[in-house]
């Protein structure tokens, strides 16, 4: 992907888009002990439960739903039934408020919210929708992001295609930090910032490098 312009000047932009773990949380890798702990609780042993968080990890950005369809299919090796999937679902789930409630939020919001005041933010994440606005609620940052928060069980590609449908969408920017932020940016063809302290993408400066992608440490980075 080439970018088109000084990426530090937001404001041109009608959407920034958000990632929301790594970028705006910094919950990687708690997220990462959240999938080990619900493997562990479904009964899962150990080596399974880390085959589980290296696929997880191998798919950051991709719906839970997709990743415990392999781990049921694939690593314990049992049927895919509905009460199979809840339990993994709902126990990530209390997992991940339980371990990113206190959670460190990205610095500077607050005033790249005003530095960007014609932008409209939105986030698009691989998290579960339902959680993602009670955690942004809880952290009281929900109010940033007037064009919604949203996340699984849709993919980050169905979210984004049915915002474009919306009037004055582009021009459009997302920020993110892994390989299917970067491959949804290219998808829609929107400019991209990979925003590179939390992630755990362990190649990210390689991957950055060969792509010709406009990197920065955090959001506080982009302020003017």
């Amino acid at each position: 992907m080439q970018l088109r312009i000084d990426m530090k000047d937001l404001s041109q932009y009608r959407t920034i888009i958000f990632d929301c773990d790594g970028v705006v949380l910094n919950s990687n890798f708690q997220k990462i002990e959240a999938y080990r702990n619900t493997a562990l609780k479904f009964g899962a042993t150990p080596t399974q439960a880390q085959t589980l968080v290296d696929h997880h990890v191998s798919l950051t950005g991709i719906s839970r739903y997709v990743k415990f369809d392999f781990f049921l299919e694939k690593i314990i090796k049992t049927d895919n039934t509905d009460d199979k999937k809840n339990f993994l679902v709902n126990t990530l789930n209390q997992e991940v408020l339980r371990l990113l409630k206190d959670c460190e939020i990205a610095e500077g919001l607050q005033k790249l919210k005003k530095q960007t005041s014609s932008s409209r933010w939105m986030i698009a994440s691989g998290g579960d929708q339902s959680e993602l606005r009670h955690l942004f609620k809880e952290k009281k940052i929900e109010h940033f992001f007037e064009s919604g928060i949203f996340g699984s069980p849709r993919s980050k590609h169905q979210i984004i295609q049915e915002e474009l449908s919306k009037e004055s969408f582009f021009p459009a920017i997302f920020l993110g930090d892994s390989l299917y932020d970067i491959d949804t940016a290219m998808k829609f063809n929107l400019d991209f910032i990979f925003i590179s302290g939390w992630t755990d993408l362990d190649n990210w400066e390689d991957v950055c490098e060969k792509r010709n992608l406009f990197t920065v440490n955090s959001i506080k980075d982009l302020i003017n």
